[in-house]
């Protein structure tokens, strides 16, 4: 299901800065430094969601067993839903760089569902949003090839980027998510942004109960196309 939603500008200016602790590990290209975190104890004959993503994936600021990757994975358990959650998020990560690494990603047996959670650092560096959108169009058609189903995490651009930028970007997301039929997650931090309680020191990561806000988030979405994989 495909909702589009209108989120306060004073919340898409924050969006526009959540990456920024973590872009030292880019080069200006936009390319990774570094691989994600290897990943333990993965089972083959498991169906695999893949968390793929930036610093709010990635869990910055949080131990393990707070990230929304983590939490979900419990979640899943509880429900009786056997998944194995992995998380490939990467602290400062663009389009361009989850083109670099899905494939490496994709290579790993049985996966099945992909949480895709990019776009805020093409903002904060002003990429064109139309390279952006290819970016992220060859992300899906990779994960399409492989009968990986994909969760797409809309992001929303400040007006300060101008008007054209603006709306050039933030249309990206939902556009790619109706050509692909894609289950659609408008604003990954609703109810979070914002509220001093439910952040770290920074004011812009969750802290743990943030994130378990968040991860309420992207279940009631996931929860609609976990019937439909096969």
């Amino acid at each position: 299901m495909i909702r589009r939603s209108v989120v306060p500008v004073f919340i898409l200016i924050i969006l526009g800065c959540i990456f920024f602790n973590g872009c030292s590990e880019y080069s200006v290209d936009g390319t990774s430094s570094e691989k994600p975190l290897a990943i333990p104890n993965i089972k083959l004959d498991r169906p695999k969601i893949v968390a793929f993503g930036d610093s709010l994936t990635a869990g910055f600021g949080l131990l393990e067993k707070e990230s929304y990757p983590y939490l979900l994975q419990e979640k899943l358990r509880a429900d009786g839903f056997d998944y194995e959650v992995i998380n490939a998020g990467v602290s400062g990560d663009t389009s361009l760089g989850g083109v670099d690494r899905i494939d490496w990603v994709l290579e790993m047996d049985n996966v099945k569902i992909l949480i895709l959670e990019l776009g805020a650092n093409d903002l904060l560096r002003g990429v064109p949003p139309t390279k952006m959108k290819a970016n992220l169009d060859a992300i899906i058609k990779r994960a399409k090839a492989k009968n990986v189903r994909v969760l797409l995490c809309g992001m929303l651009a400040p007006p300060t980027m101008g008007e054209s930028y603006q709306r050039e970007f933030t249309t990206a997301f939902p556009d790619l998510a109706s050509e692909h039929k894609l289950t659609f997650l408008p604003f990954l931090l609703d109810k979070i942004a914002l509220q001093k309680e439910l952040n770290q020191a920074d004011g812009i990561h969750p802290n743990p109960e943030g994130a378990r806000i968040m991860t309420e988030n992207i279940y009631r979405a996931l929860r609609q196309m976990i019937a439909t994989v096969g």
